[in-house]
């Protein structure tokens, strides 16, 4: 499993709750392209609408050597999931103030995966005490190195 694209933010601007795999419909170039690493989920989305999940606003670059078709760099994308999951996802992000988030990308037995989940927005308080655990967690590796 080599890891393509990791969306930080997502980590620091959520509560993840539920991960969940999924494949990606991807065009011509775009599979080149993500696999040299053009690929950005840092604003990106997942929405499930008509019984069918789309990944938006994810940016995949232009493959430098395509020739003649080049799709746009940030169209929707259908992601590949069981109906079952679907509904299972549609039902947790129907609860208030939760979201679906791609999490990563990565390539997995030479297919292109998303990996998404469940997130319940973080509140500024929440955020400003993550950073303080974060920052007390540096400090006692930083001591216990020096002893």
């Amino acid at each position: 499993m080599k890891t393509i694209a990791v969306n930080k933010k997502a980590l620091h601007n959520y509560f993840i709750s539920d991960n969940f795999e999924a494949g990606i419909v991807l065009e011509g170039s775009e599979v080149k392209s993500v696999r040299e690493g053009g690929i950005s989920i840092n604003e990106a989305f997942i929405q499930i609408k008509n019984g069918e999940a789309f990944l938006k606003n994810a940016y995949i670059k232009q493959y430098d050597k395509t020739s003649s078709f080049a799709p746009n760099e940030r169209r929707t994308r259908k992601l590949l999931l069981n109906k079952s999951e679907i509904l299972k996802l549609f039902k947790k992000s129907e609860v208030s103030g939760c979201t679906l988030v791609p999490l990563k990308v990565y390539i997995k037995d030479g297919l292109v995966k998303v990996e998404g989940g469940v997130g319940k927005g973080k509140k500024l308080y929440d955020k400003r005490e993550d950073l303080k655990k974060k920052s007390a967690d540096m400090e006692i590796r930083r001591i216990s190195k020096k002893l």
